[in-house]
C-alpha cells in the first residue's frame, strides 16, 4: 500500500504506529469488531520478562504478541486487572520485512490479525481464512 512506499529508511516508532492504525482499519470487521478495546503499542523489542516467558533466543523471534485474556477465556463474572493488549516489535518487523521485501503495510497487517486471533482463540488455519477471505 502506498502508506510504506514513502520509506525509503526504516519507519520511526510514530510511523510505525501509524501504519498500524491505518492497518487496522482494514481489518475485516468480523474480527476487528471485537477488538474495540485492546489496545495496540508499537516497541522496538519485547522486555526481558517477555524473552523469558517465550522462551526466546533472540528478540528477533517474535513480530507481535498478544497479552491479555483471550475472548474464549473471559467470564462476564471476571473483573479485568489491565486491558488487553498487542504489542508490535518494530525492530523484528523491519528485520522480516528487510530479509523477505514483504510489503511493509501488509506484513503489519498481517501481524494485527494474527495477534487478534488470539484474542478470539483462533488457530493459524483460522486467522489465514480471515485474512484471505475479508470483510
Amino acid at each position: 500500500m502506498a502508506a510504506t512506499a514513502k520509506y525509503g529508511t526504516s519507519p520511526s516508532l510514530p510511523e510505525m504506529e501509524a501504519i498500524a492504525g491505518e492497518a487496522f482499519t482494514t481489518i475485516p470487521q468480523t474480527l476487528s469488531r471485537h477488538a474495540t478495546d485492546v489496545a495496540i503499542h508499537v516497541v522496538d523489542f519485547p522486555d526481558d520478562e517477555t524473552m523469558e516467558a517465550m522462551e526466546l533466543e533472540s528478540p528477533f523471534d517474535i513480530l507481535g504478541l498478544y497479552v491479555g485474556v483471550s475472548l474464549y477465556q473471559k467470564s462476564l463474572a471476571d473483573t479485568p486487572s489491565d486491558i488487553d493488549r498487542i504489542y508490535l516489535y518494530r525492530r523484528p518487523i523491519l528485520d522480516y520485512w528487510c530479509e523477505t521485501g514483504e510489503d511493509l503495510y501488509h506484513l503489519v497487517r498481517h501481524v494485527l490479525i494474527h495477534e487478534i486471533g488470539h484474542h478470539f482463540g483462533f488457530s493459524d488455519d483460522d486467522m489465514e481464512q480471515i485474512e484471505a477471505n475479508p470483510g
